[in-house]
């Protein structure tokens, strides 16, 4: 298995939480995100809300790590998700909250496996935002598959304390399913942002 030793509802979009200095889990951001697609709390399904209450859309994504440095992408998916499905070229690093154990029982309906919490995930996070790879980083955009994952990590990331921003990239890498359950609604790949199959030395923190 692969192991890693190293934020109620909103009447207004979430860029707007952004302004709201005196928050103490806005941290250092404090500048309104010029956003094409604001997201707002009531649109989202539960599973995807968080407690920051923070959002913002994989389209959006791509271009407000361009021009925000204290930004980092982080994906929580699995190394084999990213591997084998892609990944976005922009992400910092792949720390998986989750992975993926066919030795647990198999749901029929949903034709999916359980997942299981990788104990290591918090530990992870914080040793990566220590490193020199995040100095600067105040900020992170958290991603999974379709925004879910995600918003979960985002919730173990506010209990454990760590000092971030956290919004949740609600649409993910693949998106959200169409009317058939192909992946073809939203998410990074759809929005045409670039990305690999290609596994990069270091995304993984501590791989060898």
């Amino acid at each position: 298995m692969f192991s890693i030793t190293r934020l109620s509802r909103l009447a207004a979009p979430a860029f707007v939480a952004l302004t709201l200095a005196c928050s103490p889990q806005i941290g250092a951001a404090e500048t309104a995100l010029d956003l094409q697609s604001p997201v707002i709390t009531a649109d989202l399904s539960k599973s995807k809300q968080t407690t920051p209450g923070l959002y913002i859309t994989a389209a959006d994504a791509g271009p407000v790590l361009a021009d925000h440095p204290n930004m980092a992408l982080i994906d929580v998916r699995t190394p084999s998700e990213t591997m084998l499905i892609g990944y976005a070229t922009q992400a910092a690093a792949n720390i998986p909250s989750k992975f993926v154990d066919p030795g647990l029982a198999f749901d029929p309906k949903k034709g999916v496996y359980k997942m299981i919490d990788n104990p290591d995930f918090v530990a992870g996070v914080q040793a990566w935002l220590a490193s020199d790879a995040a100095s600067g980083v105040d900020t992170l955009l958290v991603m999974c598959r379709s925004g879910s994952r995600s918003a979960a990590a985002i919730e173990k990331l506010v209990k454990a304390g760590v000092d971030v921003t956290l919004y949740n990239v609600v649409d993910g890498f693949e998106g959200d399913k169409d009317d058939t359950g192909a992946r073809t609604v939203n998410g990074w790949r759809n929005a045409g942002l670039p990305w690999t199959y290609k596994v990069r030395e270091g995304l993984w923190p501590g791989q060898n």
